[in-house]
């Protein structure tokens, strides 16, 4: 069962019906108990970082989330800044994030002529083989909406780049953990394919 952790902070609306579209039952739960039986889990998350990690911390769930990704191993999806919570942490904020994968997230350079945040399609480049990715075609685009940004320590963890006046990593895996900065579930037959590799792993 795909768990949705609902701490607080996400869109899990769409998320949810996105899945229904493509055939696969998620649960939305706040229950510790259900997301220790659960065999995936999917980190939505919109607003501050900060904001995000004391609903985290403050909710009860943080020990069961760090067991179920880091223990049990199970695979665990971030999506937008359920992503950059995966990070040591982020120049938007002062706590510490979740620290899964090694990755900082970055704000974008303030030049006078970026827009920010970075919101619409753009195109991916990619990096690594990853079974989130697989049966994507290389011209793959998808959704962004984000004034932050993930670069990862390694870059054997990057899946996929996009650029926005700066190359920025847009898909990240480490070992059972993937995160995704853009928003799969507005991506169209793009995130359907994605969320699909992610039900089937």
């Amino acid at each position: 069962m795909i768990t949705i952790v609902d701490y607080g902070m996400g869109n899990l609306g769409s998320i949810v019906n996105m899945f229904k579209r493509i055939g696969i039952t998620t649960q939305v739960s706040a229950s510790k108990d259900e997301i220790e039986k659960s065999t995936k889990l999917l980190l939505p998350g919109v607003g501050a970082f900060d904001s995000a990690m004391n609903c985290i911390n403050n909710s009860g769930l943080r020990d069961v989330l760090d067991y179920k990704a880091l223990e049990d191993k199970i695979p665990v999806l971030g999506i937008c800044l359920g992503m950059q919570l995966l990070t040591s942490g982020s120049e938007e904020g002062k706590l510490p994030g979740l620290n899964w994968i090694p990755a900082i997230t970055r704000k974008f350079p303030q030049n006078g002529t970026l827009k920010i945040p970075h919101m619409g399609w753009n195109a991916v480049q990619p990096c690594i083989g990853s079974k989130l990715t697989k049966y994507l075609e290389d011209e793959a685009r998808f959704y962004f909406v984000h004034s932050y940004y993930v670069t990862v320590e390694d870059e054997k963890d990057s899946v996929y780049k996009a650029t926005h006046g700066i190359e920025f990593d847009a898909a990240i895996n480490h070992k059972n953990i993937y995160g995704v900065q853009f928003h799969p579930e507005k991506s169209h037959k793009f995130g359907m394919r994605l969320l699909s590799n992610f039900g089937e792993l």
